[in-house]
């Protein structure tokens, strides 16, 4: 399945833009609404969650295509907010999976570009989940020549990502999963369970319950290496 893509794993809208409170905020240059920053941030990260996790193939592709623009509009209204940047880098590195083929390393390198400006505006942003998304698609993009893959690179960020929120079951997943993937195991199960651990996430249910099964799933491929 197309959504199975090699180099991203990422966690990453039909989300209904309010155009006219776009339109007057870039009128007049003014900060962002927190109370509009807040509402699009819940609508994008819940619809995220069903774009991701509810739908397949073609009607997941042409739903990221259609969250991409509508994230992208969100960071032309806020062009200050580190979260509308995170969100379009969690969005294209999704939409990279969904899409795959040729087009996925452009959108990996978008992605790349979204979060390293979120992390310019406020690198605690989010708590942190810039760096993990970040550290995540540097260990699965292939490196030189084809791509901007780098392990060690990967390794920094997402310990970054930990020193910020080291109780979060996105961080400690990601960096579970990368320790998987290096071969070690010992340490990747020891972080997979602390990711089970996590706190619920208000508004984020299907999120939570998603990247559990996924926390599980690695915990299950673990177990056989150990064995």
């Amino acid at each position: 399945m197309k959504n199975q893509w090699l180099w991203v794993t990422l966690l990453t809208c039909s989300v209904l833009i309010a155009q006219p409170l776009m339109a007057q905020n870039r009128a007049q240059n003014t900060a962002p609404n927190t109370t509009a920053s807040a509402s699009m941030l819940e609508q994008v990260q819940q619809r995220w969650a069903e774009v991701n996790y509810t739908l397949t193939d073609d009607a997941q592709e042409d739903a990221f295509a259609e969250l991409e623009q509508q994230a992208l509009a969100w960071t032309e209204a806020e062009p200050t907010n580190a979260e509308a940047f995170i969100w379009l880098g969690i969005v294209r590195s999704t939409y990279a999976g969904a899409k795959g083929g040729l087009g996925a390393l452009g959108l990996a390198k978008a992605a790349k570009k979204s979060l390293e400006h979120a992390l310019t505006l406020d690198p605690t942003a989010l708590q942190g989940s810039a760096y993990g998304s970040l550290g995540t698609l540097y260990y699965k993009v292939p490196g030189w020549p084809f791509g901007f893959g780098d392990e060690d690179k990967a390794r920094e960020l997402l310990q970054k990502a930990l020193e910020i929120n080291p109780d979060g079951i996105d961080p400690n997943y990601f960096y579970a999963d990368y320790l998987y993937e290096q071969g070690d195991f010992a340490k990747a199960k020891v972080v997979a369970e602390h990711a089970l651990a996590a706190a619920p996430r208000p508004h984020r249910p299907l999120a939570d319950a998603e990247r559990r099964r996924e926390v599980e799933a690695l915990l299950a491929r673990i177990a056989k290496k150990v064995r």
